[in-house]
Protein backbone atom coordinates (compact mmCIF):
# COMPACT_ATOMS: atom_id res chain seq x y z
CA UNK A 1 0.00 0.00 0.00
CA UNK A 2 1.33 3.44 -0.93
CA UNK A 3 1.96 6.03 1.77
CA UNK A 4 -0.87 8.17 0.33
CA UNK A 5 -3.45 5.42 0.67
CA UNK A 6 -2.00 4.42 4.03
CA UNK A 7 -2.48 8.01 5.24
CA UNK A 8 -6.07 8.10 4.00
CA UNK A 9 -6.76 4.76 5.70
CA UNK A 10 -5.22 5.98 8.95
CA UNK A 11 -7.36 9.12 8.96
CA UNK A 12 -10.55 7.29 7.90
CA UNK A 13 -10.19 4.61 10.59
CA UNK A 14 -9.50 7.31 13.19
CA UNK A 15 -12.69 9.22 12.30
CA UNK A 16 -14.72 6.01 12.15
CA UNK A 17 -13.59 4.92 15.61
CA UNK A 18 -14.14 8.41 17.07
CA UNK A 19 -17.65 8.74 15.65
CA UNK A 20 -18.53 5.34 17.14
CA UNK A 21 -18.64 7.07 20.52
CA UNK A 22 -15.44 5.65 21.98
CA UNK A 23 -13.61 8.18 24.20
CA UNK A 24 -10.90 10.07 22.31
CA UNK A 25 -7.98 8.56 24.23
CA UNK A 26 -9.07 4.98 23.55
CA UNK A 27 -10.00 5.78 19.94
CA UNK A 28 -6.50 7.09 19.24
CA UNK A 29 -4.84 4.24 21.12
CA UNK A 30 -6.92 1.57 19.37
CA UNK A 31 -6.24 3.03 15.92
CA UNK A 32 -2.51 3.27 16.58
CA UNK A 33 -2.37 -0.28 17.96
CA UNK A 34 -4.31 -1.67 14.97
CA UNK A 35 -1.93 -0.11 12.46
CA UNK A 36 1.08 -1.23 14.50
CA UNK A 37 -0.18 -4.82 14.35
CA UNK A 38 -0.80 -4.69 10.59
CA UNK A 39 1.97 -2.50 9.17
CA UNK A 40 4.80 -2.56 11.73
CA UNK A 41 7.02 -5.39 13.02
CA UNK A 42 5.29 -7.70 15.48
CA UNK A 43 7.82 -6.82 18.17
CA UNK A 44 6.67 -3.19 18.10
CA UNK A 45 3.40 -4.12 19.80
CA UNK A 46 5.39 -5.23 22.83
CA UNK A 47 6.75 -1.69 23.19
CA UNK A 48 3.39 0.11 23.39
CA UNK A 49 3.43 0.49 27.17
CA UNK A 50 7.07 1.58 27.11
CA UNK A 51 6.43 4.15 24.34
CA UNK A 52 3.43 5.65 26.12
CA UNK A 53 5.32 5.83 29.42
CA UNK A 54 8.39 7.42 27.87
CA UNK A 55 6.27 10.02 26.07
CA UNK A 56 4.46 10.91 29.30
CA UNK A 57 7.60 10.92 31.48
CA UNK A 58 8.13 14.64 30.98
CA UNK A 59 8.82 17.02 33.84
CA UNK A 60 6.81 19.67 31.98
CA UNK A 61 3.71 17.45 31.91
CA UNK A 62 4.00 17.07 35.69
CA UNK A 63 2.72 20.63 36.01
CA UNK A 64 -0.66 19.74 34.46
CA UNK A 65 -2.20 17.89 37.46
CA UNK A 66 -0.84 20.55 39.80
CA UNK A 67 -2.35 23.42 37.81
CA UNK A 68 -5.63 21.46 37.66
CA UNK A 69 -5.53 21.05 41.46
CA UNK A 70 -5.01 24.80 41.86
CA UNK A 71 -7.94 25.51 39.55
CA UNK A 72 -10.16 22.96 41.30
CA UNK A 73 -9.36 24.47 44.70
CA UNK A 74 -10.44 27.90 43.49
CA UNK A 75 -13.33 26.70 41.30
CA UNK A 76 -14.88 24.49 43.98
CA UNK A 77 -14.80 27.24 46.60
CA UNK A 78 -16.63 30.57 46.65
CA UNK A 79 -13.59 32.37 45.24
CA UNK A 80 -15.14 32.74 41.78
CA UNK A 81 -18.37 34.27 43.08
CA UNK A 82 -16.50 36.59 45.44
CA UNK A 83 -14.20 37.71 42.64
CA UNK A 84 -17.17 38.53 40.44
CA UNK A 85 -18.99 40.36 43.25
CA UNK A 86 -15.96 42.53 44.01
CA UNK A 87 -15.51 43.51 40.38
CA UNK A 88 -19.19 44.35 40.03
CA UNK A 89 -19.10 46.55 43.13
CA UNK A 90 -16.20 48.59 41.74
CA UNK A 91 -17.37 48.77 38.09
CA UNK A 92 -21.12 49.30 38.54
CA UNK A 93 -20.96 52.99 37.56
CA UNK A 94 -19.19 52.26 34.25
CA UNK A 95 -21.62 51.92 31.29
CA UNK A 96 -21.91 48.20 30.72
CA UNK A 97 -19.95 47.71 33.93
CA UNK A 98 -21.65 44.42 34.72
CA UNK A 99 -20.58 42.98 31.37
CA UNK A 100 -17.05 44.35 31.83
CA UNK A 101 -16.96 42.89 35.33
CA UNK A 102 -17.79 39.47 33.91
CA UNK A 103 -15.07 39.77 31.25
CA UNK A 104 -12.48 40.75 33.87
CA UNK A 105 -13.72 38.04 36.23
CA UNK A 106 -13.34 35.44 33.47
CA UNK A 107 -9.83 36.69 32.68
CA UNK A 108 -8.67 36.71 36.31
CA UNK A 109 -10.24 33.36 37.12
CA UNK A 110 -8.82 31.83 33.92
CA UNK A 111 -5.37 33.04 34.93
CA UNK A 112 -5.77 31.32 38.29
CA UNK A 113 -7.47 28.14 37.08
CA UNK A 114 -6.06 27.60 33.59
CA UNK A 115 -9.25 25.86 32.43
CA UNK A 116 -11.99 27.18 30.15
CA UNK A 117 -14.83 24.92 31.38
CA UNK A 118 -13.89 25.69 35.01
CA UNK A 119 -13.98 29.42 34.27
CA UNK A 120 -17.35 29.17 32.53
CA UNK A 121 -18.79 27.17 35.39
CA UNK A 122 -17.40 29.29 38.23
CA UNK A 123 -18.12 32.74 36.75
CA UNK A 124 -21.21 31.78 34.78
CA UNK A 125 -23.07 30.35 37.76
CA UNK A 126 -22.92 33.79 39.38
CA UNK A 127 -22.61 36.12 36.39
CA UNK A 128 -25.42 34.89 34.12
CA UNK A 129 -28.20 35.11 36.75
CA UNK A 130 -26.94 38.55 37.81
CA UNK A 131 -26.90 39.87 34.23
CA UNK A 132 -30.35 38.51 33.47
CA UNK A 133 -31.74 39.89 36.71
CA UNK A 134 -30.44 43.33 35.74
CA UNK A 135 -32.09 43.26 32.31
CA UNK A 136 -29.36 41.97 29.98
CA UNK A 137 -30.62 39.65 27.24
CA UNK A 138 -30.08 35.93 28.01
CA UNK A 139 -28.20 35.31 24.75
CA UNK A 140 -25.72 38.12 25.39
CA UNK A 141 -25.17 37.06 29.00
CA UNK A 142 -24.54 33.44 27.95
CA UNK A 143 -22.34 34.42 25.00
CA UNK A 144 -20.22 36.75 27.12
CA UNK A 145 -19.42 34.07 29.70
CA UNK A 146 -18.85 31.36 27.07
CA UNK A 147 -16.41 33.59 25.18
CA UNK A 148 -14.76 34.89 28.36
CA UNK A 149 -14.16 31.30 29.42
CA UNK A 150 -12.02 30.68 26.32
CA UNK A 151 -9.36 32.90 27.86
CA UNK A 152 -8.62 29.93 30.11
CA UNK A 153 -6.51 28.24 27.40
CA UNK A 154 -4.66 31.44 26.47
CA UNK A 155 -3.83 33.12 29.77
CA UNK A 156 -0.99 31.49 31.74
CA UNK A 157 -0.97 28.95 33.26
CA UNK A 158 -2.57 27.35 30.20
CA UNK A 159 -2.65 23.56 30.04
CA UNK A 160 -3.07 23.80 26.27
CA UNK A 161 0.11 25.86 25.97
CA UNK A 162 1.99 23.42 28.18
CA UNK A 163 1.16 20.69 25.68
CA UNK A 164 2.08 22.91 22.73
CA UNK A 165 5.45 23.64 24.36
CA UNK A 166 6.07 19.90 24.70
CA UNK A 167 4.94 19.09 21.15
CA UNK A 168 6.90 21.94 19.53
CA UNK A 169 9.92 21.72 21.87
CA UNK A 170 9.65 25.42 22.66
CA UNK A 171 10.29 27.27 25.92
CA UNK A 172 7.20 27.16 28.14
CA UNK A 173 8.16 30.37 29.93
CA UNK A 174 8.59 32.21 26.62
CA UNK A 175 5.26 30.84 25.39
CA UNK A 176 3.46 31.97 28.55
CA UNK A 177 4.94 35.46 28.21
CA UNK A 178 3.99 35.65 24.53
CA UNK A 179 0.35 34.92 25.39
CA UNK A 180 -0.11 37.70 27.94
CA UNK A 181 -0.45 40.75 25.65
CA UNK A 182 -2.69 38.98 23.07
CA UNK A 183 -4.89 37.77 25.95
CA UNK A 184 -5.16 41.32 27.29
CA UNK A 185 -6.02 42.51 23.78
CA UNK A 186 -8.92 40.05 23.64
CA UNK A 187 -10.06 41.15 27.11
CA UNK A 188 -10.16 44.77 25.88
CA UNK A 189 -12.04 43.81 22.70
CA UNK A 190 -14.59 41.81 24.71
CA UNK A 191 -15.02 44.68 27.19
CA UNK A 192 -15.54 47.24 24.41
CA UNK A 193 -18.16 45.02 22.81
CA UNK A 194 -19.88 44.66 26.21
CA UNK A 195 -20.08 48.48 26.47
CA UNK A 196 -21.47 48.80 22.93
CA UNK A 197 -24.00 46.00 23.50
CA UNK A 198 -25.08 47.63 26.76
CA UNK A 199 -25.86 50.88 24.92
CA UNK A 200 -27.80 49.00 22.24
CA UNK A 201 -29.91 47.10 24.78
CA UNK A 202 -30.46 50.27 26.84
CA UNK A 203 -31.72 52.07 23.73
CA UNK A 204 -34.10 49.22 22.98
CA UNK A 205 -35.31 49.22 26.60
CA UNK A 206 -36.03 52.96 26.47
CA UNK A 207 -38.00 52.55 23.23
CA UNK A 208 -40.10 49.82 24.83
CA UNK A 209 -40.69 51.96 27.93
CA UNK A 210 -41.62 55.01 25.83
CA UNK A 211 -44.16 52.88 23.97
CA UNK A 212 -45.88 52.06 27.25
CA UNK A 213 -44.08 48.81 27.98
CA UNK A 214 -42.55 47.69 31.25
CA UNK A 215 -39.43 49.41 32.50
CA UNK A 216 -36.38 47.18 32.07
CA UNK A 217 -34.15 46.45 35.02
CA UNK A 218 -31.30 47.41 32.67
CA UNK A 219 -32.22 51.07 33.18
CA UNK A 220 -31.90 50.81 36.96
CA UNK A 221 -28.68 51.81 38.73
CA UNK A 222 -27.00 49.90 41.54
CA UNK A 223 -25.40 51.90 44.33
CA UNK A 224 -22.53 50.72 46.51
CA UNK A 225 -21.04 52.71 49.36
CA UNK A 226 -17.28 52.93 49.79
CA UNK A 227 -17.63 50.68 52.83
CA UNK A 228 -19.37 48.02 50.72
CA UNK A 229 -16.69 48.29 48.03
CA UNK A 230 -13.88 47.91 50.52
CA UNK A 231 -15.61 45.01 52.27
CA UNK A 232 -15.59 43.10 48.95
CA UNK A 233 -11.79 43.15 48.73
CA UNK A 234 -10.40 41.07 51.64
CA UNK A 235 -11.47 37.73 50.19
CA UNK A 236 -10.31 38.58 46.67
CA UNK A 237 -6.93 40.18 47.27
CA UNK A 238 -5.23 37.00 48.60
CA UNK A 239 -6.00 35.19 45.35
CA UNK A 240 -4.70 38.11 43.29
CA UNK A 241 -1.54 38.05 45.40
CA UNK A 242 -1.33 34.29 44.74
CA UNK A 243 -1.62 34.86 40.99
CA UNK A 244 0.98 37.61 41.05
CA UNK A 245 3.37 35.62 43.23
CA UNK A 246 3.15 32.49 41.07
CA UNK A 247 3.80 34.48 37.89
CA UNK A 248 6.69 36.32 39.55
CA UNK A 249 8.28 33.03 40.61
CA UNK A 250 7.90 31.59 37.09
CA UNK A 251 9.01 34.56 35.02
CA UNK A 252 11.62 35.73 37.49
CA UNK A 253 13.43 32.43 37.06
CA UNK A 254 12.99 31.46 40.71
CA UNK A 255 11.07 28.26 39.95
CA UNK A 256 10.43 25.87 37.07
CA UNK A 257 6.88 25.49 35.68
CA UNK A 258 6.39 22.29 37.70
CA UNK A 259 7.65 23.92 40.91
CA UNK A 260 5.45 26.94 40.24
CA UNK A 261 2.42 24.70 39.71
CA UNK A 262 3.11 22.87 42.97
CA UNK A 263 3.57 26.13 44.84
CA UNK A 264 0.36 27.55 43.39
CA UNK A 265 -1.63 24.42 44.28
CA UNK A 266 -0.41 24.37 47.88
CA UNK A 267 -1.03 28.09 48.37
CA UNK A 268 -4.51 27.87 46.79
CA UNK A 269 -5.45 25.02 49.14
CA UNK A 270 -4.08 27.00 52.08
CA UNK A 271 -5.99 30.15 51.11
CA UNK A 272 -9.36 28.46 50.77
CA UNK A 273 -8.74 26.66 54.04
CA UNK A 274 -8.07 29.94 55.85
CA UNK A 275 -10.58 32.18 54.06
CA UNK A 276 -13.49 29.77 53.61
CA UNK A 277 -12.82 27.32 56.42
CA UNK A 278 -12.49 24.26 54.16
CA UNK A 279 -10.51 22.16 56.63
CA UNK A 280 -12.57 18.98 56.62
CA UNK A 281 -11.93 15.99 54.36
CA UNK A 282 -15.46 16.23 52.92
CA UNK A 283 -14.66 19.78 51.73
CA UNK A 284 -11.45 18.72 50.03
CA UNK A 285 -12.77 15.48 48.53
CA UNK A 286 -14.53 17.16 45.54
CA UNK A 287 -11.37 19.11 44.69
CA UNK A 288 -9.14 16.04 44.67
CA UNK A 289 -11.82 14.02 42.86
CA UNK A 290 -12.05 16.59 40.06
CA UNK A 291 -8.25 16.84 39.87
CA UNK A 292 -7.85 13.07 39.66
CA UNK A 293 -10.58 12.69 37.06
CA UNK A 294 -9.41 15.54 34.79
CA UNK A 295 -5.72 14.71 35.16
CA UNK A 296 -6.30 11.04 34.33
CA UNK A 297 -8.38 11.96 31.31
CA UNK A 298 -5.79 14.44 30.03
CA UNK A 299 -2.81 12.17 30.63
CA UNK A 300 -4.55 9.30 28.82
CA UNK A 301 -5.27 11.57 25.86
CA UNK A 302 -1.69 12.83 25.90
CA UNK A 303 -0.17 9.35 26.08
CA UNK A 304 -2.38 7.88 23.36
CA UNK A 305 -2.05 10.97 21.14
CA UNK A 306 1.73 10.72 21.31
CA UNK A 307 1.54 6.99 20.51
CA UNK A 308 -0.74 7.88 17.60
CA UNK A 309 1.78 10.48 16.39
CA UNK A 310 4.65 7.96 16.79
CA UNK A 311 2.89 5.41 14.56
CA UNK A 312 2.08 8.14 12.03
CA UNK A 313 5.73 9.14 11.97
CA UNK A 314 7.01 5.55 11.75
CA UNK A 315 4.78 4.90 8.74
CA UNK A 316 6.06 8.19 7.20
CA UNK A 317 2.53 9.58 7.03
CA UNK A 318 3.30 12.82 8.85
CA UNK A 319 6.52 13.37 6.89
CA UNK A 320 4.74 12.76 3.59
CA UNK A 321 1.91 15.14 4.43
CA UNK A 322 4.37 17.80 5.54
CA UNK A 323 6.37 17.35 2.32
CA UNK A 324 3.18 17.51 0.24
CA UNK A 325 2.32 20.82 1.90
CA UNK A 326 5.82 22.13 1.13
CA UNK A 327 5.61 20.88 -2.47
CA UNK A 328 2.46 22.92 -3.02
CA UNK A 329 4.82 25.93 -2.91
CA UNK A 330 2.29 28.14 -1.23
CA UNK A 331 3.30 31.58 -0.10
CA UNK A 332 4.03 31.95 3.61
CA UNK A 333 0.64 33.45 4.39
CA UNK A 334 -1.29 31.06 2.14
CA UNK A 335 0.43 28.20 3.99
CA UNK A 336 -0.53 29.71 7.34
CA UNK A 337 -4.14 30.25 6.20
CA UNK A 338 -4.41 26.64 4.98
CA UNK A 339 -3.05 25.25 8.25
CA UNK A 340 -5.27 27.44 10.43
CA UNK A 341 -8.30 26.48 8.30
CA UNK A 342 -7.48 22.84 8.98
CA UNK A 343 -7.25 23.58 12.72
CA UNK A 344 -10.65 25.31 12.60
CA UNK A 345 -12.23 22.27 10.92
CA UNK A 346 -10.63 19.91 13.45
CA UNK A 347 -12.02 22.15 16.17
CA UNK A 348 -15.51 21.15 15.06
CA UNK A 349 -14.86 17.66 16.40
CA UNK A 350 -11.80 17.56 18.67
CA UNK A 351 -10.66 19.31 21.86
CA UNK A 352 -7.49 21.47 21.79
CA UNK A 353 -5.38 18.78 23.49
CA UNK A 354 -5.95 16.28 20.70
CA UNK A 355 -5.56 18.87 17.93
CA UNK A 356 -2.12 19.92 19.17
CA UNK A 357 -0.73 16.45 19.71
CA UNK A 358 -2.13 15.02 16.47
CA UNK A 359 -1.19 17.88 14.14
CA UNK A 360 2.15 19.07 15.54
CA UNK A 361 4.27 16.50 13.64
CA UNK A 362 2.56 17.55 10.39
CA UNK A 363 2.22 21.32 10.55
CA UNK A 364 5.27 22.47 12.50
CA UNK A 365 8.03 21.41 10.03
CA UNK A 366 6.51 23.35 7.08
CA UNK A 367 5.91 26.37 9.29
CA UNK A 368 9.49 26.27 10.55
CA UNK A 369 10.76 25.94 6.98
CA UNK A 370 8.64 28.93 5.95
CA UNK A 371 10.35 31.03 8.63
CA UNK A 372 7.47 31.43 11.08
CA UNK A 373 8.24 31.94 14.75
CA UNK A 374 6.78 28.86 16.48
CA UNK A 375 6.21 30.83 19.70
CA UNK A 376 4.13 33.37 17.77
CA UNK A 377 2.32 30.56 15.95
CA UNK A 378 1.55 28.87 19.29
CA UNK A 379 -0.37 31.98 20.36
CA UNK A 380 -2.21 32.18 17.02
CA UNK A 381 -3.09 28.48 17.09
CA UNK A 382 -4.34 28.75 20.65
CA UNK A 383 -6.73 31.57 19.74
CA UNK A 384 -7.96 29.53 16.75
CA UNK A 385 -8.57 26.56 19.04
CA UNK A 386 -10.49 28.87 21.39
CA UNK A 387 -12.98 29.26 18.56
CA UNK A 388 -13.56 25.51 18.73
CA UNK A 389 -14.76 25.92 22.31
CA UNK A 390 -17.60 28.25 21.31
CA UNK A 391 -18.79 27.02 17.95
CA UNK A 392 -20.85 23.92 17.12
CA UNK A 393 -21.02 20.99 16.78
CA UNK A 394 -18.75 20.38 19.81
CA UNK A 395 -18.41 23.84 21.38
CA UNK A 396 -17.64 22.58 24.88
CA UNK A 397 -18.23 25.97 26.51
CA UNK A 398 -21.67 26.18 24.89
CA UNK A 399 -22.75 23.03 26.67
CA UNK A 400 -21.19 24.13 29.94
CA UNK A 401 -23.29 27.31 29.71
CA UNK A 402 -26.35 25.29 28.73
CA UNK A 403 -25.87 23.20 31.85
CA UNK A 404 -25.61 26.34 34.01
CA UNK A 405 -28.62 28.07 32.41
CA UNK A 406 -30.80 25.29 30.96
CA UNK A 407 -33.72 27.66 30.27
CA UNK A 408 -31.70 29.66 27.71
CA UNK A 409 -32.24 28.06 24.27
CA UNK A 410 -29.05 26.73 22.70
CA UNK A 411 -29.85 28.83 19.61
CA UNK A 412 -29.66 32.01 21.72
CA UNK A 413 -26.37 30.90 23.27
CA UNK A 414 -24.87 30.27 19.82
CA UNK A 415 -26.02 33.62 18.43
CA UNK A 416 -24.72 35.25 21.60
CA UNK A 417 -21.17 34.02 20.99
CA UNK A 418 -20.97 34.81 17.26
CA UNK A 419 -19.85 38.45 17.80
CA UNK A 420 -17.04 37.16 20.01
CA UNK A 421 -15.98 34.74 17.28
CA UNK A 422 -15.67 37.80 15.03
CA UNK A 423 -13.60 39.61 17.66
CA UNK A 424 -11.24 36.62 17.96
CA UNK A 425 -10.80 36.57 14.18
CA UNK A 426 -10.02 40.29 14.33
CA UNK A 427 -7.44 39.58 17.03
CA UNK A 428 -5.79 36.92 14.83
CA UNK A 429 -5.57 39.36 11.90
CA UNK A 430 -4.01 42.02 14.14
CA UNK A 431 -1.42 39.53 15.43
CA UNK A 432 -0.56 38.52 11.86
CA UNK A 433 -0.03 42.15 10.87
CA UNK A 434 1.83 43.04 14.07
CA UNK A 435 3.54 39.84 15.34
CA UNK A 436 5.53 41.86 17.85
CA UNK A 437 2.38 42.09 19.98
CA UNK A 438 2.99 38.45 20.90
CA UNK A 439 6.78 38.24 20.80
CA UNK A 440 7.98 41.56 22.24
CA UNK A 441 7.33 40.82 25.92
CA UNK A 442 9.03 37.41 25.76
CA UNK A 443 12.00 38.91 23.93
CA UNK A 444 12.27 41.75 26.47
CA UNK A 445 12.19 39.43 29.48
CA UNK A 446 14.08 36.37 28.17
CA UNK A 447 16.12 37.81 25.31
CA UNK A 448 15.58 37.37 21.55
CA UNK A 449 14.27 33.94 20.58
CA UNK A 450 16.10 31.52 18.37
Amino acid sequence: MSITWLGFAYGAVTLLVMFSGIPIAFALGATATLFMMIFMPAASVDTIAQNVYEEMASITLLSIPLFILKGAAIGRSRAGKDLYSALHAWLHRVPGGLGIANVFACALFAAMAGSSPATCSAIGSAGIPEMRERGYSPGFAAGLIAAGGTLGILLPPSITMILYAVASEQSLGRLFLAAIVPALMLVVLFALYAVWRYHVECTQARVVEAAGGARSALLARDEFTLRQKLSALPRVLPFLVLLTGVMFALYGGYATPSETAGLGAILALGLIAVIYGTWRARDWAPMFSVTLRESTMLMLIIGMSLLYAYVMSYLHISQSVAQAIVDMQLSRWALLAAILSMVVVLGFFLPPVSIILMTAPIILPPLRAAGFDLIWFGVIMTIVMELGLIHPPVGLNLFVIKNIAPDIPLRDVIFGVLPFVGLMLLGIIVLCIFPGIATSLADAVMGPGR
